[in-house]
């Protein structure tokens, strides 16, 4: 099982032991989309969706979410978070592209363990609370493009997605 550190040599989960590990300033930024009809897009752009601002209650699902990391992920750390910010773009489509909100989630610690984690779940939740907002409207949304951008701090140092 060597690479992984979830697992002990008898191939057991584990919590990764972070005790000796330097407090650094940590940074992970994550971002998706969710594509929709123009439709639906249109509801949003205009405020008319009839549960109330999708990209308000996103933004504090998402930061909800973050916080809330370490119960849904059985082995990542709770972690004291400095930053969520949570960022919407709308997406008109173009070309062979949807219609589509795209989120941004940047999230930020000072300690031993990254926050990767918690830019994925923080993005995925808002990206989820959208389609829950507008479901009623379109069900045919797609969550897509789920992916780490960055992650800066500890150890292994700075990865950013090509």
């Amino acid at each position: 099982m060597s690479g992984l550190t979830h697992f002990d040599e008898q191939g057991q989960a584990h919590m990764v032991d972070v005790a000796g590990k330097a407090s650094t300033h940590r940074i992970a930024v994550a971002a998706g989309r969710i594509e929709m009809l123009p439709a639906t897009l249109a509801l949003i752009q205009a405020g008319t969706v009839k549960k109330g601002d999708v990209l308000g209650v996103a933004r504090i699902a998402a930061i909800q979410a973050a916080k809330k990391t370490s119960d849904l992920i059985p082995l990542c750390h709770p972690l004291a978070l400095t930053r969520v910010a949570v960022d919407f773009e709308l997406l008109p489509g173009a070309d062979a592209a949807s219609p589509a909100v795209a989120c941004t989630a940047r999230v930020e610690t000072v300690g031993p363990t990254g926050v990767e984690m918690e830019a994925l779940t923080a993005l995925n939740v808002a990206l989820l609370t959208i389609y829950d907002m507008c479901k009623a409207v379109d069900r045919g949304m797609t969550i897509t493009c789920v992916r780490l951008l960055e992650k800066h701090g500890g150890k292994s140092g700075s990865f950013r997605q090509p």
